[in-house]
């Protein structure tokens, strides 16, 4: 006999964060994403959110409801798995700037890769391959998934389906990273046009925009400090970013993240408003959005 859904969702929860939701949280934040999903008449979302906001567990979580509960096939595209290889972004460092050694900003992705996967996806064609990126050791992992089957694709991100940032704002220097290792704007540039180029294609495939909130990017650094020290818990290390090395790591991204916390509000179909303990406190979604 199937539980809940309430029940099973909650149940999923504690597994995922090892903290308890109660069943009133669950049905008046969870539920309702999960159903205009199902319900949608679309089958391809973006679900994006600054570092720590939650965006890969609600991913997870959505994927095994509706595969339980509404017999949908999810594919879960993480854009992180699609980085290019250490070797790779070490050429791209050598070649354009020193920053894009390290992961993460538009540029430092396999976006070709990812776009093979969602045309094959778009023509149902399986199965599909992705690869994964193993972040302890910073590099392209030999483990692949295989999807054989699918009804429904959800890629989740912190950059995905952003806007291009405008020029005012990227030639501000709002960090030392900016200040004292991009003085001439190479590697905002470049970035920034991947984003304006390649990115744009990618997102515009995508027929669903779900966005994850955060008050304010002074969040983002407690929540990527506290999944440092989980992770570093996980995997028994000893060794770990401290909360100076963390502040100094989301400086590559900070830019990228204060501009979507400010303009992907008004871009997204459906906006989730989360509190500085990673919660839901609203849901605000566009008239007929996922009709």
């Amino acid at each position: 006999m199937k539980l809940n859904i309430n029940i099973f969702i909650q149940e999923e929860l504690r597994k995922l964060t090892n903290k308890k939701f109660p069943k009133k949280y669950i049905s008046q934040y969870i539920v309702p994403i999960i159903k205009n999903i199902y319900h949608s008449k679309n089958n391809k979302f973006i679900l994006s959110g600054s570092q720590g906001s939650g965006k890969s567990t609600l991913a997870t979580l959505l994927k095994l409801v509706i595969e339980k509960y509404y017999k949908k096939k999810v594919i879960l595209l993480s854009i992180d798995d699609y980085y290019l290889s250490k070797n790779q972004r070490l050429k791209l460092s050598q070649k354009i700037h020193p920053l894009l050694l390290t992961r993460g900003v538009p540029g430092t992705h396999d976006i070709k890769k990812l776009k093979d996967h969602i045309l094959q996806f778009k023509k149902q064609k399986f199965p599909i391959v992705t690869p994964t990126f193993n972040k302890l050791k910073d590099d392209i992992s030999k483990k692949r998934k295989v999807f054989k089957n699918a009804d429904i694709l959800i890629l989740e991100g912190w950059c995905c389906g952003a806007s291009p940032i405008e020029k005012t704002y990227l030639f501000k220097n709002i960090n030392d990273l900016e200040k004292k290792l991009d003085n001439d704007f190479r590697w905002r540039k470049y970035y920034n046009n991947k984003l304006k180029k390649e990115y744009q294609i990618i997102f515009s495939m995508f027929e669903k925009k779900i966005f994850i909130q955060a008050k304010s990017f002074n969040n983002v650094l407690n929540w990527r400090y506290s999944q440092e020290r989980r992770n570093a818990s996980k995997r028994n290390r000893k060794t770990f970013m401290n909360k100076k090395a963390t502040k100094n790591f989301i400086q590559y991204y900070e830019k990228l993240s204060k501009w979507m916390i400010k303009n992907m509000p008004d871009e997204a179909d459906m906006l989730l408003k989360v509190d500085r303990n990673q919660k839901i406190k609203k849901i605000i979604i566009k008239t007929d959005a996922f009709l």
